[in-house]
C-alpha cells in the first residue's frame, strides 16, 4: 500500500472531526441566516432539518413556525426556534433553548465554555438572587456583543425553597437554559456594564 493511503485517510478524518466541531456552536443555528428573512426562506435555508410546526409557538412580540434540532452548544443539545416579527413577518431573533427536563447547572457551564472560546469574555454579566419577588428562582445571564449581533447566555435556576418552602403561585418554575441571538435594535433591557475593576464569575 502506498504512503499516499493513509495520509489521504487522515486527511479525511481530520476534515470530518473539523466538521462535527463547527456544528458544536452558534454557526450551525445562524450562519447563512440573515435578520428579516421570511420563513419560507429559513425553510429553504435548513431544508429537510426545518420543522414547520403544525402550530407556532408565541413569543408575545413574535412568533415561531419553525424550529431546528440537532444543534449542539459545549456537546449539549438544544432546540433553535425561529421567531418572526408579528407585524414585519421576518426574523426578528433566534432563540435556542435546552429542554427543560435536562437543564442542570453542568449544562449551562459547558455552554457558557463553548461560547466563551468562540467569542472571548463576555461583555456584560448580571444575574438575580433567589427569593420571593422571583419565586425563590435565581438567574445568571451573560452578554456578548459580536459580529453585528446580541448574544445572551441565560440560566434560570430553582432552590429548595421554591419546592418545600414556598407558597406563591410563582414558585415551583423549571429550570431554564437558553441562548438568544437578535440585532442590536431588536435586543431590549441589557444587562448594566460591569463597574469598573469588576472581576467577571463564569459559571461555577
Amino acid at each position: 500500500m502506498s504512503v499516499r493511503a493513509p495520509i489521504l485517510a487522515i486527511l479525511a478524518l481530520s476534515m470530518m472531526l473539523c466538521a462535527v466541531a463547527r456544528a458544536d456552536d452558534l454557526d450551525d443555528a445562524w450562519s447563512g441566516t440573515h435578520w428579516g428573512e421570511s420563513p419560507e426562506e429559513l425553510q429553504r435555508h435548513f431544508g429537510a432539518r426545518g420543522l414547520a410546526l403544525p402550530e407556532p409557538i408565541n413569543f408575545g412580540d413574535s412568533y415561531a413556525p419553525l424550529v431546528v434540532r440537532g444543534v449542539s452548544l459545549g456537546g449539549f443539545p438544544v432546540i433553535a426556534y425561529y421567531q418572526i416579527d408579528k407585524a414585519m413577518h421576518g426574523l426578528k431573533r433566534i432563540q435556542l433553548e435546552r429542554p427543560r427536563h435536562m437543564v442542570n447547572a453542568g449544562a449551562f457551564r459547558g455552554v457558557f465554555i463553548a461560547l466563551d472560546e468562540e467569542y472571548g469574555a463576555p461583555d456584560r454579566y448580571c444575574g438575580t438572587l433567589p427569593g420571593p419577588t422571583t419565586g425563590y428562582q435565581g438567574a445568571a445571564e451573560y452578554v456578548w456583543m459580536r459580529d453585528g449581533a446580541v448574544i445572551r447566555a441565560i440560566f434560570r435556576d430553582t432552590t429548595l425553597e421554591a419546592l418545600n418552602g414556598c407558597y406563591s403561585p410563582a414558585c415551583g418554575l423549571t429550570a431554564q437554559l437558553l441562548v438568544r441571538i437578535s440585532p442590536p435594535a431588536e435586543d431590549k433591557g441589557l444587562c448594566p456594564p460591569l463597574p469598573s475593576g469588576a472581576q467577571l464569575r463564569a459559571p461555577r
